[in-house]
C-alpha cells in the first residue's frame, strides 16, 4: 500500500487531506511539524509527503531541504496560505515537485497526488539500486559506493536486467532474447563471458551483491554481504 506522510500544525487541514486520501487506498501518516515527520521517516519507509510551509520547531522550507539532503526519489507536494511567486520558486529550489495554494479543492489535491506519484514510478523504473550499486538506465549511468564508472552496453544491460528483478532466475536463452534479441546469431556462451567479465568488475565483497549460477537453469542476482 502506498504510504503518504501528511504535514500541517493545523489538524483539521491534516484531517481533511487524510479523509480524501484514505479513501482512495492510501496509507497515511500524520505529523504536527518537520521534526515529527523526519522521525517518521527514519522508521517507515514512506512514498510522499505532503507538507505545509508554516509550521513551528521545523518549517516547510527547513523540512524540504532535509528530506532532500537524504530522500532522493520521494516526491514532495507544499501545501501554503502563501500565493507569491517568490514562496513558489524558493520551494522549487529547494526540491519542492508541487505546490498547492489553501483553501484547496480535494480533488485537486487528490489528482496532484496521484500525477506525482505516477511521474516517480515511471523514474523509478529507470533506475534499480541493490547492495551498494545504483544504475540509471536513462542516462546510463553506474553507481558503485559512490563512484561513477563505465560499463558496455550489453554488460549494461544485463546487469540492469538481473538487478531489476533480484532473486530471479533467468535462462541463457532468455537473456539471449530480451538483451541481445531474437535475431542474434551467436550461442549462448555469450551470456556466460558477459556475467565472467560482470563479476570480475563487481565482487561481492565491494559491490554487496553476486550473480550466482543456478546449475541447469541459468542465472539469478542476490543482495550479498
Amino acid at each position: 500500500m502506498t504510504k503518504l506522510v501528511v504535514v500541517d500544525d493545523d489538524v483539521h487541514i491534516r484531517r481533511l487531506i487524510m479523509a480524501t486520501l484514505q479513501d482512495e487506498g492510501f496509507e497515511l501518516l500524520e505529523a504536527g511539524h518537520g521534526r515529527e515527520a523526519l522521525q517518521y521517516m527514519e522508521q517507515t519507509p514512506v512514498d510522499m509527503v505532503i507538507m505545509d510551509l508554516m509550521m513551528p520547531y521545523m518549517d516547510g522550507w527547513e523540512l524540504c531541504r532535509e528530506i532532500r539532503s537524504y530522500y532522493k526519489d520521494i516526491p514532495l507536494l507544499m501545501l501554503t496560505a502563501k500565493s507569491e511567486s517568490a514562496d513558489k520558486i524558493r520551494g522549487f529550489q529547494l526540491g519542492a515537485d508541487d505546490y498547492l495554494v489553501k483553501p484547496f479543492d480535494p480533488m485537486e489535491l487528490l489528482m496532484r497526488v496521484k500525477a506525482l506519484l505516477k511521474r516517480y514510478r515511471i523514474i523509478a523504473s529507470q533506475t534499480v539500486r541493490i547492495g551498494r550499486l545504483q544504475m540509471d538506465r536513462l542516462y546510463f549511468s553506474v553507481l558503485i559506493q559512490g563512484e561513477s564508472m563505465l560499463l558496455p552496453p550489453k554488460e549494461f544491460e544485463l546487469l540492469f536486467k538481473l538487478a531489476s528483478h533480484p532473486n530471479q532466475i533467468f535462462t541463457r536463452d532468455q537473456l539471449i532474447e530480451q538483451i541481445w534479441g531474437i535475431d542474434f546469431e551467436g550461442d549462448d556462451r555469450t551470456v556466460d563471458v558477459h556475467i565472467k567479465r560482470l563479476r570480475e568488475r563487481f565482487p561481492e565483497e565491494t559491490s554487496g551483491f553476486i550473480i550466482k549460477t543456478i546449475r541447469g537453469l541459468g542465472y539469478k542476482l542476490e543482495a550479498g554481504i
